[in-house]
């Protein structure tokens, strides 16, 4: 087994910087994710064996992804997210949530620093922040993501939730990887500086 030794955040952001537009979090529909954008985030995922969520973005997963399995029009490369989404370890960071029941997860209530803190100590492979940009504006806070893999739609969204919010003092980044995809999309990922 690999040392879980990266809490990597995963998330598409429109060129002036929003996760979501203006209606909220299913406000996506500008990100431009096609096949290549596909593959990206398949090769980003094959390095991880866990997924951090809060709560609105595990509801919004759980209400969708253990259906596709039984949707006649599923893609192929829906089918095969599904089938590693629910292979895979999934903790769900909530103060408001009772329990959790799909497959392979598990809530956390309380003490999110110590808990991360704990699983970069276990082995196993990679921890992903998949989407959850308001959980993840809380662990930026807390500097304790190693990762930032992000891809940048080449669209101007005006307003909606921003990538960076409740950084309290500088961040030091190195970049270490960027890929340009024929939509115009662009990968990042930036390793932080400790």
């Amino acid at each position: 087994m690999l040392s879980k030794f990266r809490l990597i955040l995963f998330l598409h952001s429109s060129l002036d910087g929003f996760v979501e537009g203006p209606n909220g979090e299913m406000d996506i529909g500008w990100v431009s994710y096609d096949a290549d954008l596909e593959k990206h985030a398949k090769e980003i995922l094959s390095t991880a064996d866990t997924v951090i969520w809060g709560r609105g973005t595990y509801q919004m997963m759980y209400g969708y992804w253990p259906s596709v399995p039984s949707n006649p029009s599923a893609s192929q490369h829906e089918l095969e997210h599904a089938e590693w989404i629910d292979k895979t370890h999934k903790i769900v960071f909530s103060t408001t949530l009772e329990k959790v029941e799909w497959n392979n997860s598990r809530l956390v209530k309380h003490n999110v620093k110590e808990e991360i803190m704990n699983l970069k100590q276990q082995p196993g492979r990679d921890m992903v922040i998949l989407g959850s940009p308001r959980f993840a504006h809380y662990l930026m806070g807390l500097d304790i993501i190693d990762e930032y893999k992000i891809t940048v739609s080449p669209v101007l969204v005006g307003s909606g939730l921003r990538l960076f919010q409740g950084i309290k003092e500088k961040i030091n980044l190195k970049l270490i990887e960027n890929k340009t995809f024929d939509s115009g999309a662009i990968g990042l990922v930036y390793q932080t500086v400790r």
